[in-house]
């Protein structure tokens, strides 16, 4: 028996009513909570839709950085039902970082999920200090970001960019793109973000808004001064083989590997690591280039010490932060437990301090009356 389109329609509208009525339940609780030690706090959470029954929730721990309990939380909590929004009390004994998993108890009798909520509790040794940890952290962003301007507004002044080392310009273009992709894919890409989640169930986004923004930046001005190269003096000044080399290696190496990944042998999360490997190789090596050309030409004129300044400030300062949440939290894995990070750290103030004394002590006098390099001392 053949049914009109007429018949079909009131069929449709009711399956469509039907799996609106289907909607699946969560709730909605902050993803990370800090406490200082000792303390209480109140930790609100709201159900999705409407709750048609009573719902029961329980507590998983997945994940504490200690053996004892960093915080005490009830055994259950019950949300009545047509409830908007029921909270529970958090006391923070322990200091540590602990992940817990709001779980339903009876998801088989009403449509929700079994996984409820995931909240991050963090107990700190101080409010306080965890407040200066993130005043420090403004500053150093913001030093770190201004760092660009003063070698474009040097370029500008003299137009010229003579001094000014281009192996260091393409190195750093270079990684600040692949930083750049890193912290995008793994801050605003579901999929990624949902691989670093089941690789690091007990873990916090290491990206936030600020890595973005910061990236992005740094790209546009990277680029920027790159464009001036072209428009402003540049002498004899290019791109070395060397350096075209290792820029060619490195991104057939991203090339290769976009292809592997595209064929599912490793994670789009494992694709990003990479390229944040290609950033910290970059760090290691793009000053290099430039401290070589200061000593040849024994002078820093074109190499705008603004730069080195603020970027002198924004390590330093990165290097306290790191010393002042490891006590604060009491997990000093976070300096000894990744060597990788807190040496490239170090690696890059040292650099500034060998610009700040070629500056003012070594080629001090010099760098009023400088020579272009000549052919001779470039072989």
């Amino acid at each position: 028996m053949k049914l009109s389109i007429m018949q079909l329609v009131p069929v449709c509208c009711l399956f469509r009513l039907a799996v609106q009525g289907q909607t699946t339940v969560t709730l909605k609780a902050p993803k990370f909570v800090g406490l200082e030690i000792g303390s209480l706090q109140n930790i609100s959470v709201t159900p999705s839709e409407p709750l048609q029954e009573i719902l029961f929730v329980t507590f998983n721990v997945t994940f504490s950085s200690k053996q004892a309990s960093v915080v005490e939380l009830p055994k259950n909590i019950t949300l009545p039902a047509h409830s908007n929004a029921t909270f529970f009390q958090v006391k923070a004994v322990e200091i540590g970082r602990v992940t817990v998993f709001l779980e339903s108890s009876n998801s088989k009798r009403i449509n929700v999920t079994r996984t409820l909520a995931r909240i991050h509790f963090l107990v700190m040794q101080s409010s306080a200090l965890n407040l200066l940890i993130q005043v420090i952290g403004w500053v150093y962003f913001l030093a770190w970001s201004i760092s660009f301007y003063p070698q474009v507004i040097e370029n500008w002044r003299r137009k010229s960019v003579v001094g000014l080392n281009f192996d260091f310009l393409a190195l750093n273009l270079t990684g600040h793109i692949a930083y750049g992709m890193f912290n995008v894919g793994l801050y605003w890409i579901p999929l990624i973000k949902s691989q670093f989640i089941k690789s690091n169930p007990g873990g916090i986004n290491p990206v936030g808004a600020s890595d973005v923004f910061f990236s992005l930046h740094a790209i546009l001005l990277t680029a920027l001064t790159i464009c001036q190269c072209f428009l402003y003096e540049r002498a004899e000044q290019k791109v070395s083989k060397i350096a075209t080399v290792l820029l060619v290696v490195t991104w057939l190496f991203g090339l290769v590997t976009l292809f592997v990944t595209i064929a599912d042998k490793i994670t789009w999360l494992q694709y990003l690591y990479y390229f944040s490997y290609i950033k910290l190789a970059i760090t290691l090596i793009k000053y290099i280039p430039q401290a070589y050309m200061n000593y040849r030409r024994k002078s820093t004129l074109g190499w705008s010490i603004g730069n080195v300044l603020l970027d002198f400030t924004g390590g330093s300062l990165s290097i306290v932060q790191m010393f002042l949440q490891s006590y604060n939290n009491d997990e000093w894995l976070l300096i000894f437990g990744d060597p990788t990070k807190f040496g490239l750290g170090v690696f890059s103030v040292l650099f500034d301090i060998l610009f700040i004394v070629q500056h003012y002590c070594l080629y001090r006098l010099k760098s009023a009356d400088y020579r272009p390099m000549s052919d001779d001392d470039r072989d």
